[in-house]
């Protein structure tokens, strides 16, 4: 209920303040298990992509944006599980295994699974390497894999940071990908990193965003 009730509110909102243009919806499977993997330029690309898309999303989140203390800690817990996070503690040494493992049940389930391969805000706007993270999903599922593009979001809220512009914005769908000729092969590495740059070669394409051959977080450390 509490999903409904936010995707009418903030959708209403973003409708007149923002008029999205989606593109390709027709493309994500009306039932069953499905990824959609993206590219990430600003914070708000979740709830964007959560209003436009007809179905339910669940993608994962730093745990501590559901941990606040006093009202607006149940705020922000409210929003962003109504959002659709699933909050995870991404920060320890077992954090990207358990963030594997909640988007393999979340798959498992015949939902929605939301992912960035880059791991990361883009620091510049460029696309940045995946991680093989997405590549293990689609093998263990056996999930199709739906390409997306944000395009515009940077410019609604550059930096990630502070209040909301008002800027155009489109959600760019592509074409299912499946990767059943690699069954039974999730451990294979080279396998891994080929997946994994089938799907980002997608987002550059509907993305149009130059692409980066080093991680984004080696990036934005240097």
């Amino acid at each position: 209920m509490s999903r409904i009730v936010l995707k009418a509110i903030l959708g209403f909102v973003m409708r007149v303040l923002y008029r999205p243009k989606v593109e390709g919806m027709e493309r994500i499977p009306a039932t069953g298990p499905v990824i959609l993997a993206g590219n990430h330029v600003t914070f708000i690309d979740s709830l964007f992509l959560s209003l436009v898309v007809k179905r339910p999303v669940y993608f994962i989140g730093k745990d501590e944006y559901v941990t606040g203390k006093g009202l607006k800690g149940r705020l922000m817990a409210w929003f962003f599980t109504s959002a659709g996070m699933i909050p995870v503690d991404r920060d320890g040494g077992h954090g990207g295994v358990a963030a594997l493992m909640t988007g393999r049940r979340v798959l498992e389930e015949g939902s929605v699974f939301g992912i960035y391969p880059e791991g990361t805000r883009s620091p510049d706007g460029r696309l940045y390497r995946g991680r093989t993270g997405i590549a293990r999903l689609t093998l263990m599922t056996g999930a199709p894999v739906v390409p997306f593009a944000m395009i515009g979001t940077d410019k609604v809220q550059p930096g990630g940071k502070g209040r909301p512009h008002i800027a155009p914005v489109t959600v760019r769908f592509g074409e299912p990908l499946d990767f059943s000729r690699y069954d039974g092969m999730d451990r294979d590495r080279y396998v891994l990193r080929a997946v994994t740059d089938e799907v980002m070669s997608d987002v550059m394409e509907l993305s149009g965003q130059e692409y980066v051959d080093i991680y984004a977080t080696k990036a934005r450390a240097a």
